[in-house]
């Protein structure tokens, strides 16, 4: 049976700006510099290659993929890092002339790093390869990892997993997942937490997912209140301080401006490299933060509602997504990271409104529909135009989807199993040029122009 996909799995705290070409990427070169320790080559080290392949290729400089390789490599984690020494990583490291693996000094050249954006590994379109020398030039140990997306992270070799046990209510399809809500006499929220229970413990998971969301909250008050410029040659000014301003002022009626405001303060935080929820990947990691603030502000739901009901319903539906087609963008295209987010944002809205496990499902479904085919196509390789504003609209696609969804009774055509599907044959049949790789869409026509 294969292993069930944890909301801690889904949600986890990190860094921006992506999931799958940073995230990834540091956990990736964190195992690969364990892996030289763990074959005794750490002290016979001197110098280590990186390659990057495909996706990570294409568009890695302006993820901070760099940034991410060298403080991965060196010990960092995404979960504890200091945001702000991971954006100086490469640079103290072309400085200093050396970079470390663990604790070992090694001497660094900007010739050790290659982009590769035209060779796409097989398995999938964000490859890198590491390979650790010793002074004689002889290879030690050569690793491929794939960043898969949401930061999770796969290899050619076998990468050691601890065993996850059986949960008591699997599921691999929305079917199933009604199925069982509707047998057991349980909710989404109610079935997902005794399967993750089952796996963390109950203290375990309270801690974390009360984390989780005390983390989504900070971004949005943080992005909230943050002016300046974000990072790159695009020099795109931050918006959502501005926009919090103006509507502070306002007399109108505006919380689904809010609502817009909340994810482009999140995004912001993101392409700034600064402290966020993977959600469930950092190019959508604005849409379910702003989702379940909008329901704490506006709805009147209590916070420790939006961080169980609200967060395990919308990784239950995560779950279907990963399982069942993609959450990445090199992979699948923007419909496999807005898209999913969105859906997840909207069943997770529907299950605390009170909606049925049928509303909430209807709810996913509505989201999905209206994201696919959706490319993803960054400007310049940085995560801010068009990321920014498409998390934005997404939050209020989810909102609108659960509201079209609470005026039903949960019956409708197309099934939340069969739009999943959709997009999986939609990632497969799109261009490689709309999948992260700044070689088709906005990306090309914006410099263009």
């Amino acid at each position: 049976m294969p292993d069930y996909i944890s909301a801690l799995d889904l949600f986890t705290i990190g860094i921006g700006p992506s999931s799958s070409h940073t995230v990834g990427p540091m956990r990736a070169a964190l195992l690969f510099a364990e892996a030289v320790k763990a074959n005794g080559q750490l002290p016979h080290t001197t110098h280590i290659e990186v390659k990057l392949f495909g996706s990570l290729g294409a568009t890695g400089p302006g993820h901070g993929t760099s940034n991410a390789i060298v403080a991965g490599l060196s010990g960092i984690t995404p979960e504890e890092c200091n945001p702000d020494d991971v954006l100086t990583a490469w640079d103290s490291a072309v400085k200093a002339r050396k970079w470390f693996v663990l604790n070992h000094e090694i001497t660094f050249s900007e010739s050790n790093f290659s982009y590769q954006p035209l060779i796409r590994l097989p398995k999938h379109s964000n490859g890198l390869r590491f390979t650790a020398y010793s002074a004689s030039n002889e290879k030690l140990l050569e690793q491929t990892y794939y960043s898969v997306g949401g930061g999770f992270v796969e290899a050619d070799h076998e990468l050691y997993r601890p065993e996850r046990p059986d949960v008591p209510f699997h599921f691999e399809s929305a079917v199933e997942l009604l199925e069982i809500c509707a047998r057991e006499g349980k909710s989404i929220a109610e079935l997902a937490y005794i399967n993750e229970a089952f796996i963390h413990g109950e203290l375990a998971l309270e801690i974390k997912l009360d984390a989780i969301w005390a983390t989504m909250q900070h971004s949005i008050e943080k992005g909230l209140a943050t002016r300046g410029v974000l990072p790159g040659y695009l020099a795109v000014t931050r918006r959502a301080a501005d926009m919090a301003e103006q509507l502070a002022n306002s007399e109108d009626e505006v919380s689904n401006e809010w609502l817009q405001a909340y994810a482009i303060a999140v995004n912001e935080q993101n392409a700034a490299g600064q402290r966020i929820v993977t959600a469930p990947t950092n190019g959508a990691a604005g849409i379910i933060p702003a989702v379940g603030y909008y329901a704490l502000k506006y709805k009147n739901i209590d916070s420790k509602k939006i961080s169980h009901d609200y967060l395990l319903t919308a990784a239950a539906i995560g779950s279907l997504y990963k399982r069942n087609a993609s959450i990445s963008g090199a992979e699948a295209g923007c419909q496999g990271e807005v898209g999913s987010a969105c859906s997840m944002a909207a069943a997770g809205l529907a299950a605390i409104l009170g909606g049925s496990s049928e509303q909430i499902e209807n709810a996913a479904e509505i989201a999905m529909e209206h994201n696919l085919g959706l490319t993803c196509d960054p400007v310049g390789g940085f995560v801010q135009m068009p990321c920014i504003e498409r998390n934005a609209i997404a939050a209020g696609t989810a909102v609108s989807a659960v509201r079209l969804a609470m005026l039903g009774d949960g019956s409708h055509k197309i099934s939340l199993d069969t739009v999943i599907e959709t997009m999986r044959q939609t990632g497969l049949d799109m261009s490689s040029k709309y999948k992260e790789t700044s070689l088709g869409g906005l990306a090309v026509n914006v410099v263009e122009c």
